[in-house]
């Protein structure tokens, strides 16, 4: 059926090591892109319909890109539609596309709607004949999700998706929007993903998100209260713009769950730092343990993750073959990520299931493990 298209976009998941939950003050984050991910085929329209149907969720979108958005309508389609939103503020668009969209995993912890969102956008700038470099990519399906669909997110999820590569790390800076690829060192072990879905699924919006990037927000006017500077507006507030110097003097005195909220962030910029040297030079356990002290920060001073999810971190902990790994997404619900040996996949995948089953068997059925790789990002899949 796929053949009756012209255009195939792939946009792959991502998972992000270091640096969570950082992206939206402006930190530094790192992440991958992997080789599961969003296909999108479609034909491009001449009278600006955008005609979709979904292999992984119900019901068909239809609607036309050269009229007002309409508001949103909590439904799949929602995300082509912010697309065309963020689209229309840049550019006159006038032809649509008619498709099929199927995703490759289970939703949830993978930005799964980052790269849905990544690839209406490459679809509707090649119908109208847009040329987009991969960073301006990233800016508008992020601009898409924080005004049409209402996640206070940064640029962390886009970033991974639209630059990431298959022989690399990314590292940006969410606060400048540098960024690199951080080759892999030649000395360094090898090693695959585990993504490990724990049955549950969830949505960002509905999560504690948007609470917690606010509860960031009031840390830093905290901060700035306490030390006599002006307040900026709260769309303005970054922990980013403050020293971490200002923290130490002022985290006594502001309410103890701020005060963990901005640890977290001054604790990740530090190992995001650590992280990236010990990527550059080959040291794989550095990173992988980098990696489970974010978790611990996670759990502590983020205040995220279920019941669930912190079984399956204290599981992957135990076994022998993981270098490291952290909740994956917002950390609600969602999966966990591990960076393995290949040879011990097949142990820590018994392990894991046996264990995490004897404490949840309500999800025997939903609960799922796969083990995936670096990908190049987001693209045209020529034939």
């Amino acid at each position: 059926m796929n053949n009756d298209y012209q255009y195939h976009i792939y946009a792959p998941y991502r998972v992000c090591p270091i640096g969570a939950h950082v992206d939206h003050q402006h930190g530094l984050v790192t992440g991958f892109a992997i080789n599961k991910g969003v296909d999108l085929w479609f034909n491009i329209t001449e009278n600006g319909r955008v005609k979709l149907h979904s292999k992984t969720f119900e019901g068909d979108v239809e609607f036309y890109v050269n009229q007002p958005s309409q508001v949103r309508e909590y439904h799949w389609g929602d995300y082509a539609r912010g697309a065309k939103f963020a689209l229309r503020k840049r550019f006159e668009l006038n032809r649509g596309i008619e498709g099929v969209i199927q995703g490759s995993l289970p939703v949830g912890g993978l930005s799964s709607s980052a790269a849905v969102l990544i690839a209406y956008v490459m679809a509707l700038a090649k119908a109208n004949d847009i040329a987009l470099r991969p960073f301006e990519i990233v800016k508008i399906a992020s601009e898409a999700e924080r005004e049409y669909i209402g996640l206070n997110n940064g640029l962390l999820d886009q970033a991974c998706i639209a630059l990431g590569k298959k022989d690399g790390l990314l590292f940006l800076d969410c606060d400048s929007d540098e960024w690199r690829i951080i080759k892999r060192n030649e000395e360094m072990e090898d090693f695959e993903i585990g993504i490990f879905f724990s049955g549950l699924t969830r949505s960002l919006v509905n999560s504690d998100y948007n609470l917690r990037v606010q509860e960031c927000k009031t840390a830093a006017w905290n901060m700035w209260a306490y030390t006599d500077q002006p307040l900026k507006s709260f769309d303005k507030t970054f922990l980013r713009d403050i020293p971490k110097a200002t923290f130490d003097k002022t985290r006594i005195a502001m309410p103890a769950r701020f005060a963990r909220r901005a640890e977290h962030f001054y604790s990740e910029y530090r190992r995001v730092r650590q992280g990236v040297t010990a990527w550059e030079t080959g040291n794989l356990k550095l990173f992988g343990k980098l990696s489970y002290d974010s978790c611990e920060s996670s759990i502590h001073n983020y205040e995220c993750g279920s019941a669930e999810l912190i079984a399956i971190y204290d599981i992957m902990r135990s076994l022998p073959g993981v270098y490291g790994g952290r909740f994956s997404g917002a950390g609600f619900k969602g999966a966990c990520i591990a960076l393995v040996k290949p040879e011990e996949k097949d142990n820590i995948e018994k392990e894991l299931t046996e264990r995490y089953l004897e404490q949840f068997p309500e999800y025997e059925k939903t609960f799922k493990i796969y083990w995936v790789k670096p990908d190049d990002g987001a693209r045209f899949v020529e034939g």
